[in-house]
């Protein structure tokens, strides 16, 4: 069984994670954001994070959400992330749901999960209007991530966050006091499967946070990384690695502007680490490789990497050194890159790293909250996804003759069950 390399803090809930982590590093950025003057960001600590989501939280359970379902569906924000955490840690049932889908497939989950509230951008005003009009689901709450105000019935989730200060001032501690029982269901999920209607997974505390953790004892991230939130947030690879992961580790995380704006992103934002699937990793490695040629470097670069991985075979890294100039056009700090959900070109990871990145694959689905396996300084080889995590066991069910089987995964971070 592979063995933690690093060490990490152990959680036994999301609720622990944020208190645990927030003592720790709640002077640190959490979120940083553009400003209108350029090069200027606004910064959210970890405490002001904590502290939202503590107001918001016992608001929800105030109007009565306790032990709820609650679903949020929206573009990547910063309101998804403390929706999320305020429901979970402490309210109730967490239903994360796909911002890509129709307006007939959201009401059909929502019914499915028989959430009570929901929580919503702007751009699903249309869908929710309709669903409130016609009154065939669970939901007695709608949360406007948007409203000043209440509207037309419809929730401000600004007003109710500062009704939960409110709540807390007044010595409310129903929400902050709240146990979790870490091994029943906390998160639900939709995802597509081998059928026709999408799968509902549940997932406990329990999931999430070992997953965290061995995430943590194999990766080392610092209180100085800042990620950049690409994929969907309700995706579990995104949420649990690239949200939940910095969260629980002092990090900070920045949002990007879209698939064009990524480069740009990552130099502003002054990114270090990135997840997201190998297709827009091999589509910045064409375009770095491109950009070289253009401007006559590849034989130079070539040559370069003929001597930095001669050197490194005696532990001298001058990669940084030697390929200043393409690291400069990411903003200088990119130093980990991580791809999963589908197979990565082993030139694109070769490549990457031959320039300085460290870039690694790993393997897992939301059933399993959602890394089984990944690679690290340690355990590494081109084209290979890794060792699995710790807490895991893992095996190849009835390999052929070319030990290509089953793979079957058991230990903490695998669901309780499909609903």
């Amino acid at each position: 069984m592979r063995k933690p390399i690093h060490k990490f803090v152990e959680f036994k809930d999301l609720k622990d994670m944020l208190k645990k982590s927030g003592e720790k590093y709640g002077d640190r950025p959490a979120y940083m954001f553009r400003t209108d003057i350029p090069g200027k960001f606004r910064e959210i600590t970890h405490k002001e994070f904590r502290d939202e989501i503590n107001a918001l939280g016992t608001k929800l359970v105030e109007m009565g959400l306790k032990d709820k379902r609650i679903a949020v569906i929206s573009e990547n924000r910063y309101e998804w992330a403390v929706d999320y955490l305020a429901v979970a840690a402490g309210t109730g049932v967490i239903v994360p749901l796909d911002k890509a889908l129709p307006g007939n497939e959201i009401e059909s989950l929502i019914i499915r999960s028989e959430v009570e509230a929901i929580f919503y951008s702007k751009k699903y005003d249309d869908v929710m209007n309709r669903i409130k009009e016609q009154k065939n689901t669970n939901l007695k709450y709608f949360i406007s991530m948007d409203l000043e105000k209440e509207e037309n019935g419809v929730l401000s989730q600004k007003e109710l966050t500062e009704e939960g200060r409110k709540l807390l001032e007044q010595g409310n501690r129903k929400f902050l006091d709240s146990e979790i029982d870490n091994e029943k269901m906390g998160i639900m999920l939709f995802t597509s499967g081998t059928t026709a209607i999408s799968k509902a997974v549940m997932l406990s505390h329990k999931n999430i946070c070992s997953n965290l953790q061995d995430i943590t004892s194999v990766i080392k991230l610092t209180p100085e990384d800042r990620f950049l939130s690409f994929l969907p947030l309700h995706h579990t690879f995104e949420c649990t690695v690239g949200f939940l992961y910095p969260v629980s580790t002092g990090g900070s995380i920045a949002f990007c502007d879209g698939i064009r704006h990524i480069a740009e992103n990552i130099k502003e934002y002054q990114i270090t680490a990135m997840i997201s699937v190998p297709i827009l990793f091999e589509a910045m490695y064409r375009k770095v490789m491109k950009t070289i040629e253009k401007k006559g470097k590849l034989e130079t670069v070539k040559k370069g990497i003929k001597i930095s991985n001669f050197l490194l075979k005696f532990g001298i890294d001058i990669r940084k050194k030697l390929f200043k100039e393409i690291h400069d056009n990411l903003g200088g700090k990119v130093r980990l890159f991580v791809a999963g959900g589908a197979a990565l070109d082993p030139e694109t990871e070769k490549g990457f790293n031959d320039l300085g990145f460290t870039m690694y694959q790993g393997y897992g689905l939301t059933e399993s909250s959602p890394v089984i396996a990944a690679e690290d300084d340690k355990y590494r080889r081109i084209g290979s996804i890794g060792k699995a995590f710790p807490s895991l066991d893992v095996k190849i069910d009835n390999p052929n003759e070319d030990g290509i089987g089953e793979l079957l995964a058991k230990g903490p971070s695998i669901m309780l069950r499909l609903l």
